[in-house]
């Protein structure tokens, strides 16, 4: 199977552009499914406006979001009520990780601008016993189930976009991260990678062009 043809891609984006809807939040409720009910620190690497981070502080003790576009980090302070137990820095995700261990890590859209391995490592390192690592990330379609998976996506990207701009005056707003380029890796590269990094991980490719990972350090 081949490649969905540019026209194609290009009535999706102004479809979405009409009816935007963040694909990357439609898997927060699926985020917090993998967490306890409670744990101690959280860290979510590529913040952006915070909404997940946010979302965190309410099983958390004590959640810090980081984002290397400054831009964008001050907006999610302004977003964040100071009663949240949240904060928000402008830092590396490779080289500036914020002191841990944490209880739970998450990175949301954000892995696929860094070195795939070196920054799973970074991130064990950064990882409390016990803890959970979450990933939503992207990979390069390559397999006709890839192409499938995509295919399937455009009509419930097309409904759901519909859907939750239904009888709204103005677009409902999309939460800001800096801009994402295409993934260079494909399902079965990031597959192998995580497996060797973080052994007994679980990965599966998911609808709206993304896949998940999760891990829990012994």
């Amino acid at each position: 199977m081949t490649p969905l043809p540019h026209r194609v891609l290009q009535a999706l984006d102004r479809f979405n552009a009409a009816h935007p809807w963040d694909h990357n939040a439609h898997y927060h409720r699926w985020i917090l499914r993998q967490l306890p009910r409670r744990f101690g620190r959280a860290l979510d690497v590529g913040s952006g406006t915070g909404d997940l981070a946010r979302l965190l502080a309410t099983r958390a003790d004590e959640v810090r979001g980081i984002d290397s576009d400054p831009a964008i980090t001050s907006r999610a302070r302004v977003l964040t009520s100071e009663a949240t137990p949240v904060s928000f820095v402008v830092a590396d995700a490779l080289t500036e990780l914020p002191a841990g261990p944490h209880d739970v890590i998450t990175c949301v859209a954000t892995i696929h601008h860094l070195p795939f391995a070196e920054a799973l490592t970074a991130f064990r390192r950064h990882l409390a016993p016990g803890g959970t690592l979450v990933v939503v990330g992207l990979f390069r379609p390559q397999t006709a189930t890839d192409h499938l998976l995509g295919a399937a996506a455009i009509p419930l990207n097309a409904a759901t976009g519909w859907l939750k701009n239904k009888g709204r005056g103005a677009p409902r707003p999309v939460s800001m991260t800096a801009r994402t380029r295409p993934a260079g890796m494909t399902f079965a590269d990031i597959a192998g990678e995580a497996r060797e990094v973080l052994p007994g991980a679980r990965l599966r490719r998911r609808l709206f062009w993304r896949y998940t990972l999760s891990w829990r350090r012994p």
